[in-house]
């Protein structure tokens, strides 16, 4: 449970000019003059300035409060790290002192070198018997006189997980007060396929890679998970038995009964699902009639319509998730892989030109949707990922020559992308900022592909 700090009498007005400030502060730090590939920044949020933040060590009220206390500051450190928008002054230029209240924050020990910051996050922890408190406050450390930006008092139990879970929370709220109410993404989870029990199942783990967990127990193959919108089914594609042989199927997993739900089973192959952003309606590929043609279903899995008809396959289709009324997609009707988009009805189909032969797969929109990603092998090179302005078809290379690298899927703020690559070795899931910079792995036990970013 979570309650923000009621504000002491007589400074609501002063709570609201902290807030103007703040928003000028950041305003300032991204009006930059616009330089090659504002495409791109425009799209992401990325390659602007960025406000320098202080992270201090939460104080322990007791000596049982201390490793919850570290643990907390160390998830919270670490998600203002990855946000994108902000630069965590490190570690070990923080004061000797850390403040435990706003009474006890010493503002020039934050706002001189080393720490050089703007803004400062700190609180306390206290841990009793099962139960514990995590108060959590920030600071604009610039302007002097105000009180704090933001104040959270977080109670639940004295465990690691409710703590993290504390944590990742505290972490988002700043990053949607700095973001101008973009959400943050230390709360979201990201499904993937893995090999490491003996068979492909889908499993789940948080943004930053910890509480992997098995899903499934299928016993078989899974493959191309995807969330819902709103984050409380997995459709995928199955193999179930259907005789003396395997045929892909569409399959649904309900995150609230944690166990799998009815979908129909139709002719042939049927694969790839993919979902309205409006969560009523599933795409995916079917040789029901013959060759593999995209069909449009009720996420129930009724009324499929046919929305292809070539003499090539289709397959890995998108909605975009800003208008819902475009579909990018995979087809081989030219002869190889390559991007199309057409009309949510299947209506104006066309082909996405590029400035080089190759196979093109696994598109993924932007959730902004001006930005669209996927994975490319050029006649000379590797599986890399790039980005393209759909309107201006500008490209950007986010990956080089580490290994094969594939599936992209968007985080729900638009600044970071989770994908799979061979860079370590073996087949792992990998997350980066959307311009490519720090890329961080996630999965190290078995084979691990096919990720997919959930939107809460």
């Amino acid at each position: 449970m979570s309650v923000e700090i009621p504000a002491i009498a007589g400074t609501g007005s002063r709570i609201r000019s902290s807030a103007i400030v703040l928003a000028g502060l950041l305003l300032g730090l991204i009006a930059q003059p616009l330089r090659s590939q504002d495409w791109f920044k425009t799209g992401t949020g990325l390659g602007v300035n960025k406000a320098r933040i202080g992270v201090a060590d939460w104080v322990p009220r007791n000596p049982a409060s201390l490793p919850l206390a570290v643990e907390f500051a160390d998830v919270v450190r670490a998600d203002l790290d990855y946000s994108g928008i902000v630069e965590v002054a490190s570690k070990s230029f923080n004061p000797t002192q850390s403040p435990a209240l706003p009474s006890e924050l010493n503002v020039q020990s934050w706002t001189d070198p080393p720490a050089n910051a703007q803004l400062v996050t700190y609180g306390n922890l206290t841990a009793t018997g099962n139960n514990v408190e995590v108060d959590g406050w920030l600071n604009d450390v610039r302007t002097t006189g105000l009180p704090p930006v933001l104040g959270k008092v977080y109670r639940g139990s004295a465990t690691d997980p409710q703590v993290r879970e504390f944590a990742h929370e505290f972490a988002e709220e700043i990053i949607e007060r700095l973001s101008g109410g973009l959400p943050g993404i230390a709360s979201t989870k990201i499904a993937f396929v893995s090999a490491r029990s003996g068979n492909k199942e889908i499993w789940v783990m948080d943004y930053d890679g910890e509480n992997q967990e098995q899903l499934t127990h299928l016993r078989s193959i899974a493959l191309t998970p995807r969330w819902s919108p709103d984050a409380t089914r997995i459709a995928f594609t199955c193999y179930p038995p259907a005789g003396t042989y395997l045929s892909a199927q569409i399959c649904m997993f309900s995150m609230m009964s944690n166990k799998l739900i009815a979908w129909p089973r139709y002719r042939g192959t049927n694969s790839a699902p993919a979902w309205s952003p409006d969560g009523t309606r599933i795409l995916f590929s079917s040789s029901m009639y013959g060759n593999p043609e995209l069909f449009v279903a009720d996420a129930n899995g009724g009324k499929p319509k046919r929305l292809t008809y070539s003499a090539g396959g289709s397959t890995s289709a998108v909605w975009n998730p800003k208008t819902g009324q475009q579909v990018a997609f995979v087809s081989d009707r030219g002869g190889t892989p390559q991007l199309y988009t057409m009309d949510e009805d299947g209506s104006n189909i066309a082909k996405i030109d590029l400035p080089d032969m190759g196979y093109v797969i696994d598109p993924a929109w932007s959730p902004n949707g001006q930005l669209l990603a996927f994975s490319w092998r050029r006649p000379d090179g590797n599986y890399d990922l790039y980005l393209m302005d759909i309107v201006s078809h500008q490209l950007l290379q986010l990956t080089r020559d580490a290994g094969r690298n594939e599936r992209p899927s968007w985080a729900p703020d638009g600044r970071h992308i989770v994908f799979e690559s061979t860079r370590s070795g073996t087949r792992e899931i990998w997350t980066m900022l959307a311009d490519g910079s720090e890329p961080r792995e996630l999965t190290t036990a078995g084979e691990n592909e096919s990720p997919n970013w959930s939107q809460k």
